[in-house]
């Protein structure tokens, strides 16, 4: 069956190519509205399905503003499920404790989408995702900043209200929403307004505010963690209506890229000390007191546009509908296994659910069931072969996989073609690209790889471990320079894993770079496995354990190959397949013979030619291989001409 659910990656032009359809496209069932960055679908008609892709487009336009940004990059696609019953949301809503959470909305972050559930039945479900939305556009279109800025702009987002001709932003994220009618629900969850907690609390000192980390154990308390939030709303607050953002860039560039100590910053960027800063924001908090109370809306503004908005409505089946709920409670731990039951339900016989062997692929893919995983991937590749989303769930499960066994990619050639089938289908999804820099990587083309890692990061700037891998890709080109400066921004990082990592491949650079291979591959040859005992039956028929002769012992996982990849220009001599599908391709360059071999021809990268040919003689090729000796070596892609 072929289904376009997910596929949502619309040209930026839609809105201006095409006029909104007003004409329902049915009454009943499920609908699709697509917009220019969000795919909506829904049970609850196509008013209610119009009305949410307005308001996140809407929503999207103010952030955009607010940050000055004309354009914004989303490198991860949003999924929306909008269900119209209250019953049916609260059976996929995020529990706490035993019970289904009171908020109207929730978002679900993932590296392949984002999803957001909204509850149709309460009024501008919307506002209760603002403040995860917030992080994501962020994550997308702003340089790593500090805790401080990122929270406080999410919290001054989140008190966002739109309609079809007005937007109002600036009020308390933590008072509930002023809904004209029904039940009003809240755009934040909070045990008590901001400002409320601003009056009653000891402020921190803005120097341990500026520098907090959010994985530090005094924030995990929750009384710390609110004044935290609430006074880096505060701060944004005064920031934003100050126009002070400029300023705000000027002072992450001195203290995350100039490593400048933060009072040293604060008094170059803003002209004040830490006391002077904070005196400057209790003040304007005090002028705005009364009017947050109040729960006005501080910033009235027309909205970005309204209803006239280009939208696309389709119908969805029931079972592709269904799919997705399943794979929004696949997701979720409190409802997983619910969610892997309905989605293998849906891939049987005779439903065989394109839709639903995709999210089962995945689920299996972050379980790291690989055999699980790759046969769902088969049966939705048979359902539909071009669907992008089956060419970029196979390229992860490749990755993974190899990841997971410390083995070479295997199907490096389809990886790559699948993933640029992928792109040309969503230019802004970082993370194909960053998998194709990696795949260019393992073929052996730095420079290619280098580019597109860098396009990588350039959609998503805060994803350091596409950073990290830059920095890999740099050593592999014996670009040190450039490696090492990468590796000693990373070391400092957030992240511990990163920071981590970043140090250990400091400290190997200058062995890599001496002797061309990491320390590890210098370490002691592995013990030897004692042999398996195998069962075996006595002329009694009673089971005795006996030395297998014929069974292999086990070896440890290979560490990567680091060998710095070659490049050559000659003519094929001779093709031995004698031990397919390992094979030896005997090359002639410059009066000097190589022994070039492949453990699988088959899999093995060749341009010019439809596959690998075992009759290939005195054909002009161009190699790039990792050396094994003075005269052999390991192919890593062939080009026959």
């Amino acid at each position: 069956m072929r289904s376009s659910l997910g596929i949502f990656a619309i040209s930026l032009a839609l809105s201006g190519a095409m006029l909104a359809d007003q004409k329902p496209a049915t009454k009943e069932g499920w609908l699709e509205i697509h917009s220019a960055h969000f795919s909506v679908v829904t049970d609850g008609g196509e008013k209610k399905g119009r009305e949410v892709a307005l308001r996140l487009e809407q929503m999207r336009a103010v952030f955009g503003q607010l940050i000055m940004r004309d354009k914004l990059k989303m490198p991860v696609p949003v999924q929306v499920l909008a269900l119209k019953n209250d019953n049916d949301y609260a059976g996929l809503c995020p529990l706490a404790g035993s019970r289904p959470t009171n908020a109207p909305g929730f978002f679900l972050p993932g590296e392949d989408r984002n999803l957001i559930v909204l509850n149709l039945s309460t009024d501008e479900p919307w506002r209760a995702v603002a403040h995860p939305m917030a992080h994501m556009l962020l994550d997308g279109n702003y340089p790593p900043t500090q805790a401080w800025f990122d929270e406080g702009l999410a919290d001054y987002f989140s008190s966002i209200r739109v309609d079809n001709k007005t937007v109002e932003i600036g009020g308390d994220p933590g008072v509930p929403s002023q809904a004209p009618a029904g039940n009003a629900s809240q755009a934040r969850t909070s045990s008590r307004p901001l400002s409320e907690l601003l009056s009653s609390a000891a402020w921190l000192d803005m120097h341990e505010l500026l520098t907090m980390r959010l994985d530090t154990p005094e924030h995990r308390e929750d009384a710390h963690r609110e004044l935290f939030s609430a006074e880096s709303w505060i701060v944004m607050h005064y920031l934003l209506a100050n126009d002070m953002l400029p300023k705000i860039g000027t002072y992450f560039e001195l203290v995350q890229n100039q490593r400048m100590p933060v009072t040293q910053a604060l008094q170059q960027a803003f002209g004040m000390t830490p006391e002077q800063f904070k005196k400057a924001v209790v003040d304007y908090f005090q002028s705005l007191k009364t009017t947050l109370t109040a729960q006005d809306q501080i910033s009235h503004a027309p909205a970005p546009f309204g209803p006239e908005l280009a939208l696309v409505v389709k119908k969805v089946s029931d079972d592709d509908a269904h799919a997705l709920v399943g794979d929004v409670m696949a997701r979720q731990p409190d409802h997983s296994e619910q969610g892997m039951r309905d989605l293998q339900s849906l891939a049987q016989d005779p439903t065989d659910n394109e839709v639903a062997h995709r999210a089962l692929a995945y689920a299996y893919i972050e379980k790291q069931d690989f055999k699980q995983a790759d046969d769902e991937l088969a049966q939705a590749a048979e359902s539909d072969p071009n669907d992008p989303w089956v060419h970029f769930y196979f390229a992860v499960f490749k990755f993974r996989k190899a990841k997971a066994s410390s083995q070479v990619l295997e199907s490096l050639a389809n990886v790559q073609q699948g993933l640029k089938t992928v792109i040309d289908w969503n230019p802004e999804l970082a993370e194909a690209y960053h998998l194709l820099g990696l795949a260019e990587l393992e073929g052996g083309g730095t420079h290619a790889a280098t580019d597109t890692m860098r396009t990588a990061i350039q959609l998503s700037p805060r994803k350091e471990s596409y950073v990290l891998d830059l920095a890999d890709i740099y050593v592999a080109g014996k670009n040190w320079d450039k490696a090492q400066a990468i590796l000693e921004r990373l070391k400092g990082s957030a992240d511990p894993q990163i920071a981590s990592s970043a140090r250990k491949k400091l400290e190997d650079l200058p062995f890599l770079k001496q002797y061309g291979i990491e320390p590890q591959r210098a370490a002691q040859p592995q013990k030897k496995e004692p042999p398996k005992r195998a069962e075996a039956k006595t002329s009694d028929n009673e089971k005795t354990d006996v030395e297998s002769e014929n069974e292999e012992p086990k070896t440890k996982p290979r560490a990567p190959d680091r060998r710095r990849v070659q490049y050559l220009k000659g003519k094929i001599v001779s093709v031995d397949c004698s031990q397919a599908p390992a094979a030896t391709v005997t090359v002639s360059s410059g009066g000097s013979i190589l022994k070039l071999h492949t453990a699988d021809y088959k899999a093995l990268v060749v341009i010019g030619a439809d596959e690998f040919s075992c009759e290939w003689r005195n054909r002009a090729t161009s190699v790039n291989y990792k050396a094994s000796g003075r005269s052999e070596g390991d192919l890593v892609s062939l080009e026959v001409q």
